[in-house]
């Protein structure tokens, strides 16, 4: 969901208190509507995520770590320009609307302190992010709008800013009780409470509005003519936004079978009590969102790659369902040779020219009369001939077949292997790893011969510490799959990987000494949570001594084989995949 104007007063009430004085040591852009702010202040430093991304804008601070390009963008170079060193004065949002200005404190190229102002705009596909100078003026945005696109605001640099156009609703914060119930007599009686707040007032989402008509009126698509008492309605709007005034919040992830779907600034009963209360608004919106950009970062960087794959993936599929077929023609080549039998036992009925033959079937336990096609052309005895032949042709292709499905299959199952890889891609040198391995196995083209002499992305597979303090290494591909099997781990380490399902390899670093069940357990956990059966409640893993686990001569990146092992049954765990990661 967009982060609506009331639970956005609640992040930056947050951010405001625990930022203010700070100042900014580094500035970085990972993406392209994204800036990360490095703040040093009240003795320790923290990361502030400033997003205009038209999906989710927002602002927080982040723990996750995002890679970030090797030549910074032009936004960035100028706001390290500005900004590098100034000191954040205030943080403030424009009151019911989803803007939100940092007033900060610079140094100009002479050494004179000037202001600058930065304005994070989160309005759905009109995000923005904007800085200003002293007078107001736009000094550059992270998304230009020039007269072309539209007549309303021009956005560019050294324009005044104008804040964005107010919706003709009301202000329900500036309306005392009397207004409210005037507005509320001048609504159709078979309105929809929650439509009516909606139609009506401004700052308040949907989930807000459904929420006020269930405390009301008992539900969330009540009418006003079917409330006993419409005054509730506007009871529970005061109370919410004295509420909201006092800063009393409660961010919270609302779920839906276990799932995060969305959240808000107070416990909504309307979704039951399914939904999990977070200390902070920052630790709420770094959690909601981290699985959501990652695979919106895949989609954005590595659509070529996941084109290449699944268009590779679906045409194996075809050809196997194709030799699925000829191979079940083939299973009855048997028949070919009885009819090529009854030919020759009845040349004395035949003469050239006959299309047909009729004659007893000795093969039938009845003997049952047959009716055999034959070719005029042909003489009887080829006639019969050509029977044994196609016999024969469907015995050789039985076999050669048998050997294309398995490979077809073989290659089936590493496509979809590399498209589970790819979801696990964390920044731009994994794509690139994938990118050289399905160049390497002919997916994908060379450029040219002097791009092939390029450098070799080299990624590092994600770390983890178990509890008990033993290292945890998973490959994010197959690369790293085969790196880490074959050539780091030692024979004594422990190797884990689900089964008969995609999913990492994942190598438990004994040390040379006895992993406690702990441990294991953790690793186990961890080869289910990076893996296809991620969503399931229970996942088969198989772990065996990296001494038993062998690559096969000519195999593909990431296949393996292994024949000693023990099989656990997990749960996988994003918790304590964020837990244990080493970052």
């Amino acid at each position: 969901m967009p982060l609506d104007a009331l639970c956005l007063s609640g992040v930056v009430h947050e951010l405001s208190t625990a930022l203010t004085g700070s100042k900014i040591d580094k500035i970085y852009q990972p993406s392209r509507y994204e800036m990360i702010f490095a703040l040093r202040g009240a003795g320790k430093n923290v990361r502030l995520l400033l997003s205009a991304n038209p999906t989710h804008p927002r602002l927080h601070l982040t723990e996750l770590s995002r890679e970030n390009p090797d030549v910074p963008p032009m936004f960035c170079m100028l706001l390290r320009k500005h900004l590098t060193g100034a000191r954040l004065l205030e943080m403030r949002q424009v009151p019911l609307e989803r803007v939100v200005e940092l007033r900060l404190e610079a140094l100009s190229e002479l050494g004179d302190r000037v202001e600058r102002r930065l304005v994070l705009e989160a309005i759905g596909r009109r995000a923005n992010l904007l800085l200003l100078d002293e007078d107001g003026r736009i000094l550059d945005c992270i998304r230009r709008v020039d007269a072309d696109l539209t007549q309303e605001r021009v956005l560019l640099p050294g324009m005044l800013y104008r804040l964005p156009p107010v919706q003709d609703k009301q202000d329900p914060a500036a309306l005392d009780r009397e207004a409210l119930e005037t507005l509320l007599a001048q609504a159709p009686e078979e309105a929809q409470a929650d439509k009516w707040l909606l139609d009506v007032f401004r700052g308040l989402s949907p989930l807000v509005c459904r929420e006020l008509a269930l405390r009301a009126g008992g539900a969330t698509d009540v009418r006003l003519c079917q409330m006993p008492n419409r005054s509730r309605l506007l009871d529970e709007l005061e109370g919410l936004l004295e509420q909201v005034r006092a800063h009393q919040y409660t961010p919270v992830v609302l779920c839906q079978k276990g799932k995060p779907f969305d959240f808000t600034f107070f416990p909504a009963a309307q979704y039951g009590e399914d939904c999990k209360i977070f200390p902070t608004f920052s630790q709420l919106l770094d959690g909601f969102y981290e699985s959501r950009e990652a695979q919106e970062r895949v989609k954005q960087r590595g659509q070529d790659l996941i084109r290449a794959v699944t268009n590779a993936r679906d045409r194996t599929a075809r050809k196997i369902g194709l030799q699925e077929q000829e191979l079940a023609a083939t299973r009855n080549r048997d028949r070919l040779r009885e009819l090529g039998d009854i030919i020759t036992a009845s040349l004395h009925q035949l003469e050239r020219g006959m299309a047909c033959l009729r004659t007893a079937d000795f093969y039938d336990p009845e003997g049952k009369e047959v009716e055999i096609k034959l070719d005029p052309l042909l003489t009887p005895q080829q006639n019969a001939a050509k029977y044994y032949k196609d016999y024969n042709k469907a015995k050789t292709a039985e076999k050669m077949l048998h050997i294309q499905l398995e490979k077809g299959r073989r290659e089936l199952d590493y496509l979809n292997s590399v498209l589970e890889t790819l979801s696990l891609a964390e920044g731009e040198r994994d794509l690139q790893e994938i990118r050289q391995e399905l160049t390497d196995t002919g997916y994908l083209r060379r450029a040219s011969k002097a791009r092939g002499r390029e450098k070799r992305a080299a990624g590092r597979p994600m770390e983890f510490r178990s509890s008990a303090g033993l290292r945890i290494s998973v490959g994010k591909n197959n690369t790293q799959n085969d790196l880490l099997t074959t050539k780091l781990a030692f024979k004594s380490d422990i190797w884990f990987h689900t089964q008969k399902i995609h999913g990492s390899h994942v190598i438990l670093w004994t040390e040379g000494g006895q992993p406690d069940l702990q441990s294991l357990n953790e690793a186990a956990s961890l080869a289910a949570w990076f893996s296809q059966g991620r969503d399931s409640d229970r996942v088969p893993v198989d772990y065996t001594p990296v001494k038993y686990v062998k690559k096969p001569a000519g195999a593909r990146p990431g296949m393996v084989i292994y024949t000693t092992y023990e099989t656990a049954w997990v749960k996988p765990d994003g918790e304590l995949a964020k837990r244990l990661r080493v970052k």
